[in-house]
């Protein structure tokens, strides 16, 4: 238990397993769990979205904006003890086809949207009346909740003593709006200057929620290094500069029940580091799934996996541009993810090219990621940059050895192997380029044909702790270091 627990309201736009667009419903459905166990007592708040199965209450908020009033149904149910979240319904502004837009369309309203969002949990928060030590907001979405706290509920006792929070899980996206939407945001012009939330002419939530909290997270520590550079920083590199030690980076856990080779649900045979057999059934089956060959020398092929949204972020170019020398490799593949349609068609057409060896399913499979990471000997992660990512550290866990780029979180999480001194958790290339990642891929696949040297690889990182324990201590840390500077304001 925490020496000090704190009373934390948490925004997060998506959150498991209530709704998912990416990794940042991961962390929100995991995060206060794992707090609660320490001692703090945790309310998630999330907007309530076409599909999400609730009953509301029959207490609704009314929440003014803008000069109009929307009213909230509110639906709670509890996570765990401790912990508990609190879906937010507005159907004229949630009840649509996606959760930030439709098709590669962002809403038009998305400020009015996300805007509610902040201000209904805020007024939820102050409603129940219970003091709130902490606001713990994460990504655009939730950015103009800390702002809110110091101008519109400034004053209320619920939130006198509050302290902010902020965690960065992607810097590209940055909530920017016309300023004209200010005054339906309840905004002055006196907060849209530039040590306020404006940015290059325009309304930011995410530069909302960076300057007024107290504290600021990322999702590595290496990442937090990276967005304060102009490669990385994507124009707000000196914004995060000023912030100096307040700006940490936490890296993420994962969810170590629902990935856990000895209890996953969806493979043929549980395994562990003590005894792999039912890693090589997991492979037979997600090579028969995949309509691939399956014979003993296809068994003994190396088999990449990749899962992931097809699009440069996450590298695809380089695949693209490394095509013709990574079909060359003595290797089968499986990929699982959306995107760009030009990417999709290029996995579409190398597995038409290559039948029995190549295997693509577009579009997302819960239970086919899972059979993925268990059945891959290796898994490809080259992304341009990546704030933290998941994907690897699951690999590890299933005795998958990732080959990934060294940026952000892949950095943090994957050991560099040295056949001189056989320690290490995977293989990392620095140059975004092509060949960096052929010569990567090589360096796996010569370690894949040293029986010993794999079996090493595969028990080094089935060691590795990712659990959520210690990222939440790391957040428990923050919330006190955010609490001084509150009491300091």
């Amino acid at each position: 238990m925490s020496d000090s627990p704190r009373t934390v309201l948490m925004l997060a736009s998506e959150a498991v397993p209530f709704c998912k667009t990416g990794g940042l419903a991961d962390v929100a459905g995991a995060l206060p769990v794992a707090l609660a166990r320490l001692g703090h007592e945790v309310t998630l708040a999330v907007p309530r979205y076409r599909g999400m199965d609730a009953e509301l209450t029959d207490d609704p908020l009314s929440v003014s904006l803008g000069g109009r009033a929307f009213s909230v149904g509110i639906t709670e149910r509890r996570l765990a003890a401790g912990a508990r979240a609190v879906l937010l319904d507005c159907p004229e502004l949630f009840d649509r086809e996606g959760l930030y837009g439709a098709g590669n369309d962002d809403y038009a309203d998305n400020a009015r949207r996300f805007g509610l969002f902040a201000r209904a949990a805020l007024e939820y928060a102050a409603r129940a009346g219970r003091r709130i030590d902490v606001l713990h907001a994460h990504d655009w979405q939730a950015g103009l909740a800390p702002l809110y706290r110091r101008t519109i509920f400034r004053a209320h006792p619920v939130f006198e003593h509050t302290a902010s929070v902020f965690t960065i899980h992607n810097l590209a996206y940055q909530g920017l709006f016309p300023p004209e939407w200010l005054a339906e945001l309840d905004l002055g012009w006196d907060v849209f200057t530039i040590n306020g939330i404006e940015f290059w002419g325009k309304l930011s939530f995410l530069k909302a929620g960076i300057t007024s909290s107290d504290v600021v997270a990322t999702v590595s520590p290496t990442y937090a290094d990276e967005i304060r550079t102009p490669e990385w920083g994507f124009g707000f590199e000196e914004i995060l500069k000023r912030k100096g030690s307040d700006l940490v980076g936490v890296l993420n856990g994962i969810d170590v029940e629902r990935w856990d080779p000895a209890a996953d649900p969806h493979l043929p045979e549980p395994f562990s580091a003590s005894d792999l057999t039912g890693k090589r059934a997991a492979k037979r089956r997600l090579l028969e799934t995949m309509a691939l060959a399956a014979d003993d020398a296809a068994m003994a092929r190396p088999l990449i996996g990749m899962i992931s949204r097809l699009v440069d972020q996450k590298g695809l170019d380089l695949v693209a541009g490394a095509a013709g020398e990574l079909m060359a490799l003595d290797a089968s593949w499986v990929t699982l993810g959306s995107g760009e349609a030009r990417y999709e068609r290029l996995w579409q057409s190398l597995a038409e090219q290559w039948p029995g060896r190549v295997g693509a399913r577009i579009g997302f499979d819960d239970p086919l990621a899972h059979l993925i990471e268990a059945g891959a000997d290796i898994f490809l992660m080259p992304s341009r940059f990546e704030p933290c990512g998941l994907n690897q550290m699951y690999s590890q866990r299933y005795g998958t050895v990732p080959v990934v780029r060294a940026t952000g979180g892949l950095h943090d999480t994957v050991r560099q192997w040295s056949p001189r001194t056989r320690k290490g958790t995977g293989f990392k290339f620095v140059e975004p380029t092509a060949a960096a990642l052929v010569k990567a891929l090589r360096q796996a696949l010569a370690a894949f044909a040293d029986r010993d040297a794999w079996q090493a690889l595969q028990a080094a990182g089935m060691a590795q702790d990712f659990s959520w324990e210690a990222s939440a201590r790391h957040y428990a840390r923050l919330y006190e270091r955010a609490a001084g500077k509150a009491l300091g304001r």
